[in-house]
């Protein structure tokens, strides 16, 4: 049995990207880790069919953070029985990279996004040359990778000429129920990360036009205090409701509970503007329609399945008049949640994980 490891810098317990690929690998017979990091405030890790390991730091962010974590993952893995390793995203690369090139293991690079255009670097020229000298220097030489749209496939395969597979993040299926039928006030739900470019701060302003509707926001990020004191500085909190992090199957029965879903990107670098956002496929899976920017992704997808409202103004007001058209059009509602109900058939995990286990065996 041939063992992967496969490398991220997050908390395990909330990443279910990587739980569903680890145990789609696990299911087709290979051995699998999945390494991350231990945050001084980490819950314990739940059983999984997969091995779990988190690697503890003492610097928690910054710089300092990576450079520790990568130096910890470097040894961690050189002393590890593997044939494979799977490097997600840019900041786990190194570590990778050099043990499979001193171990002669494979090395498969997983795009999560478009590491180097994400705002929180765009915005940090130097930090942002840094992370370019990195893939510059690994990614052409990798014979391996996949990412989670076409369009980021694409461009990537372009400026460091390899192929990309694509391996879109799509949830498993669920059974659907509507919930929010039962529920007096209206609720408005983005799922995800609290992190600059993500619409949040005017998505909140836009509470102030909205009557009869809760925004629920689960998850945490960089932007967790300024957004919950933008909320108390707008008297908006019996308006906007923070859930914190969830598990996964917590995450889905709040998800059941929803009247609509928000993906609201700024065009802050070409990872958002070329994004296909997992919280997009988890709307659809949930029979949730949903607010998307005009990016191209979110426009090819909606053509193909009509499932979306889609923005091309993230501003506070253009934001409430598309959520109160959307609940005041009956029609136009039970239009878009015919065509989620439709579209999840084909757009789940137990389709998509057949390229997974198609492409590892390729190679392996």
């Amino acid at each position: 049995m041939k063992k992967i490891i496969c490398t991220v810098t997050n908390d395990l317990t909330y990443d279910q990207r990587m739980i569903r690929i680890c145990e789609s690998l696990k299911k087709a017979h290979y051995e699998v880790l999945l390494v991350g990091r231990k945050k001084t405030d980490s819950i314990p890790l739940e059983s999984k069919i997969f091995q779990q390991r988190r690697l503890f730091c003492f610097f928690q962010k910054g710089k300092f953070f990576y450079l520790e974590y990568n130096i910890r993952l470097l040894f961690f893995l050189f002393f590890q029985k593997a044939d494979l390793v799977c490097a997600v995203d840019l900041d786990t690369i190194l570590p990778a990279f050099f043990v499979s090139r001193m171990q002669k293991k494979i090395l498969v690079y997983d795009a999560h996004e478009y590491f180097t255009e994400v705002p929180e670097i765009i915005r940090r020229p130097r930090i942002k040359k840094i992370w370019e000298k990195i893939a510059g220097y690994t990614l052409p030489k990798i014979q391996y990778a996949y990412t989670v749209g076409p369009e980021l496939a694409k461009i990537m395969a372009q400026k460091y000429a390899i192929s990309f597979e694509v391996i879109r993040n799509v949830p498993k299926k669920k059974e659907w129920t509507n919930a929010s039928s039962k529920k007096d006030q209206k609720i408005i739900l983005y799922q995800g990360v609290l992190n600059e470019g993500r619409g949040l701060e005017a998505t909140i302003e836009a509470m102030q036009h909205l009557e009869g509707m809760e925004l629920w926001l689960v998850g945490e990020g960089d932007l967790s205090k300024q957004l919950r004191q933008l909320s108390n500085d707008l008297q908006l909190t019996d308006k906007v409701k923070f859930w914190g992090y969830q598990k996964p199957d917590d995450l889905a029965l709040i998800t059941a509970q929803a009247d609509i879903g928000l993906n609201l990107l700024e065009n802050k670098g070409l990872s958002y503007y070329y994004s296909l956002a997992n919280k997009c496929f988890d709307y659809i899976q949930a029979g949730l329609p949903s607010l998307q920017m005009k990016f191209p992704e979110y426009q090819n997808l909606n053509q193909q399945y009509d499932c979306f409202v889609l923005l091309d103004d993230l501003k506070p007001v253009p934001i409430a008049k598309a959520i109160q058209q959307l609940f005041d059009d009956e029609n136009l509602y039970n239009k878009l949640q015919s065509n989620c109900l439709k579209a999840r058939l084909a757009l789940n995990w137990e389709k998509e994980e057949k390229k997974l286990i198609r492409f590892y065996k390729k190679i392996s």
